[in-house]
Order: structure tokens, then sequence, then C-alpha cells
């Protein structure tokens, strides 16, 4: 390839974390537990939960903690005030004082014992917090807000526990058990992951069924067929993006993102949709700029290939729908021409994006009986000469045009010279769906003169048509 590739771009950074979210194993571990009220009540049953072997320390334990300690073997009350040779030998030691005097002396006599400590309700005493769980164990999903907001973690964590299916818990105990099978085999990292990721295919479209043998022996049986074809081939998935807005990844796409090695992507997607795969995979930009310098597309498809015969999966990451205006042919031509595994997962096109985000129809019943999208953009970056002009002047039609805005001069004087009435309405959105989205409003007259003037650099779309003409004008960001 002659084109000189773009670096790749640094796999995404994690902010600064308030917290580390880990997870203690505690099972046949002491643990020390202070206070006997009915919040360390609580504290002591999540703890005797993780097959921890408690001891809390009350000189009057309160009735619900007496109850939990009834219920729970490993839980045990010791009617008197802890003492710093208590801490000897713990995993961890929490608190439940009354005041912060006590939580001090708490805090300070765990530290000197080398215990990690969590004080109840003081944040600032702590070393680990408590966050809010979602419990499909083995799955725990622990939701911390850093000891700011705890009903906000637990509003978020009602919301995941409306999803999340109550029977992955058995799906993940499955994936526990059958591990060893797979494991045994010693297979190649690559290989290993495919099965993982069928598996959890399965797991989520049949989530209320539980595993059976019978899973397991076909997941096993893919397993063998892969090992039997030989050294591992890459895949190519084409996704849509969508025209900016994250949220409008389907769950399709976001689960080829978290399964991709590499991900190239165009200078459409936004850095957060980008960020949607997994950390570990690679991300390489690879946009095509009009009027600016940028990556061939027979260069792109070239290296989608190379890339996928090297045995990786590759998410090729396009703006709006790969299908519309994508150039999607001549990368899915490539891929199969190379004899590889391809798959297609359709975006929200730009024109979708645009009409929910100016809250208008393309289609009023009244006045637009169809909606049409083309292209002002020519190979050779002009107008193209081929367009039905007849369908482009039809009052009855929405037109939305897609890389319109540097040619838009000559296609209004070509609409106007056709017969297009110069009162009908038109609309430019410059990057629909984003924060920063800008909409310039006026007749197809007046269009070009208010696009010039705006001077949009991000990526434009045109709509013209009768049905827009009850663009809301009180919203932001309007010209």
């Amino acid at each position: 390839m002659n084109q000189r590739w773009p670096d790749e771009v640094p796999k995404a950074r994690l902010g600064a974390l308030a917290t580390l979210p880990v997870f203690f194993r505690l099972v046949g571990k002491p643990v020390l537990l202070a206070g006997g009220g009915d919040g360390a009540a609580w504290k002591a049953e999540l703890l005797a939960a993780t097959g921890a072997q408690v001891r809390v320390f009350a000189v009057d334990a309160g009735e619900k903690m007496r109850q939990v300690a009834q219920e729970i073997a490993g839980l045990e009350i010791v009617p008197r005030a802890w003492t710093p040779a208590d801490f000897e030998g713990c995993a961890l030691a929490v608190g439940d004082v009354s005041s912060d005097a006590e939580g001090l002396l708490f805090r300070d006599a765990a530290r000197l014992a080398g215990v990690p400590v969590n004080v109840v309700d003081r944040p600032a005493l702590c070393d680990f917090q408590f966050g809010s769980i979602v419990e499909r164990s083995p799955v725990v999903i622990g939701i911390s807000t850093d000891g700011a907001a705890p009903v906000f973690g637990q509003e978020i964590r009602a919301r995941i526990e409306a999803v999340l299916p109550q029977g992955l818990r058995a799906w993940a105990q499955a994936a526990k058990a059958w591990r060893p099978a797979v494991m045994a085999r010693n297979l190649d990292f690559r290989t290993r992951r495919r099965f993982w990721e069928r598996f959890t295919r399965r797991a989520m479209e049949q989530a209320d069924l539980p595993p059976q043998d019978a899973d397991l022996s076909a997941l096993l049986a893919a397993l063998d067929a892969d090992v039997g074809a030989g050294p591992a081939r890459g895949s190519v998935v084409l996704v849509g993006a969508g025209p900016g807005d994250p949220d409008l990844l389907t769950v399709k796409a976001v689960r080829a993102l978290q399964s991709a090695d590499v991900v190239l992507y165009d200078d459409l997607v936004s850095p957060r949709t980008v960020n949607a795969a997994r950390r570990e995979a690679t991300r390489i930009a690879v946009g095509k700029r009009g009027y600016k310098p940028s990556c061939t597309q027979e260069d792109i498809t070239a290296l989608i290939v190379s890339l996928a015969r090297e045995g990786k999966r590759v998410v090729r990451l396009k703006g709006g729908d790969p299908m519309i205006f994508g150039r999607a042919g001549e990368e899915i031509a490539g891929v199969l021409a190379a004899g590889l595994p391809l798959e297609i997962i359709p975006g929200v096109t730009a024109a979708a994006g645009a009409a929910a985000s100016l809250g208008l129809s393309l289609t009023e019943r009244e006045t637009a009986r169809r909606v049409q999208f083309i292209t002002a953009h020519a190979r050779n970056g002009r107008l193209p000469d081929d367009l039905a002009w007849a369908a482009l002047t039809d009052p009855r039609a929405t037109t939305v045009v897609y890389m319109g805005v540097k040619t838009l001069p000559h296609l209004v004087e070509r609409l106007l010279a056709e017969g297009l009435d110069p009162q009908t309405p038109g609309i430019v959105v410059e990057r629909a769906t984003w924060p920063d989205e800008r909409r310039i409003v006026g007749t197809i007259v007046e269009l070009p003169g208010k696009v010039a003037q705006a001077k949009p650099a991000g990526p434009c779309l045109v709509l013209i048509g009768a049905a827009l003409a009850c663009v809301p004008l009180t919203r932001d960001r309007v010209f």
C-alpha cells in the first residue's frame, strides 16, 4: 500500500477514579465488625454472605443483630468492646461507630494492624467503601459514588436490576462449572475467546432458560470445529455508528465493539462512540475527509482484509448507517473476495437522527408522500450530473442531501431551473445529534447565503421540502 497510515490511536485511558473497584475473596477469612445496631447487622449479613468468619464486637447487640447471628452460621457476637489485639490476622475491619472520635480510634487501630478498614458513614476514615450491589452471584456488580450520594447509587442499581435477567445467575454458575472443560483443551487466546463469546450470546438470548448439558455439548462442538479448521481466521463487522450521539448505538453494535481486536473508524464517528470498544482493542483512524488529505478507500479495504487475515476480529465503524452513502459496497466486496466472514450491523442514518433532533416528520401526510436520499458529491467532487431532477423538484417529496454543503449553490441553482418553488423550506443540520449541533433554516433560495455566512465545519445534511415548514424556530442553535 502506498498510503501512509496515520498513527494508531492510543487505547482509551481511564479518567481519574475516586476509588479503585476491587472484589475481596473472603471465604474462611476472619473479619472484624464493631457495633450492634441495625446498620451493623446489615453489614454482618453482607460479609457473612461472602463466606467470611464474622466476629461482631458489641457490648449490647440489638435485636436485629441477634437474629442475624441465629440465622447465619459462622457469625459470632462477642459481648464486649473491641481491643487493638482483635484486629490481628483479620482480612477486613468494619466499624459502625457513634462519633468521629471513636471512628478515628477504630481506623488507627486497624491500620496499625495492617487491616483495610471501613468506618460506616464516614468516608474520610475509610480505606474501602461498600457500594450498592446487583447480585447474580457469581456475577456481582458494585456501584460506588465515593460516599457522595448513596441514594444515587441505589437508583442506578435499581435500573440495572430492571434490565438484568435473574436467570443470568444460573448461566454465570454454568460458566464457572464449565471452565475446566474449556481450559483442558489448551487453546490459544483467540479460540478461547470465541468460545466465551458464543457462550455469552447464548446466555443473553435465553437467560430465562436454565443452562443444560446439551448447551455445553453444542458449544464444545463448535469449539472443536474451530480447532479443526486450522489457524484462527479473523472476521469483519461493518457497524453503523449512528449520526453522532453514542446513545444511538444499537445493542448489537455495542456487543461487536466489546468483542473487537481492532476498530477502524472514520471522521464522522464521535470519540465517545469509539471508546465503547473494549479497552484492549486497537483503534485506528481511517477517515476520508472531503477536499483534505485522507486515506483512500482502496487502502482502507486492504487494511481491513490484512488485519482480518492475521486472525483479528475487525470492526469497521462507519458514521450513520454503512449502507447509506457509506461506500460499504467496496469494503464488502473486498472482504468477501478474501473469503473472510462478514457481518453487517445497521445504524441510525444521519437523516433519521436529524429529523428526530429537529422534532420533524419527514413524511407529513398532507405535504410529503415520500422521502428520498441523494448525495450531491460525485467522485470528482462536483455536483452529480445524473440526478433525477423531476423527482427532486416534486413538491410532495422530502429530499435529504448527504455531502451537499460544498455543492449547495449549484444544487439550488439547478433545482430552481428545474422548477422547484423558491419558497420551499430548507434546513442544513450540522453535526446532527451532537451536543454542538447547529441548524441553519431558510427558504431554498436563502439557504446558500446563510450557509456561507455560518461557515459550518462539521458534517452536514441538507433537508428540502414542504414538510419542513413547521421547524420550531425557537430552538437553540438555529440561524
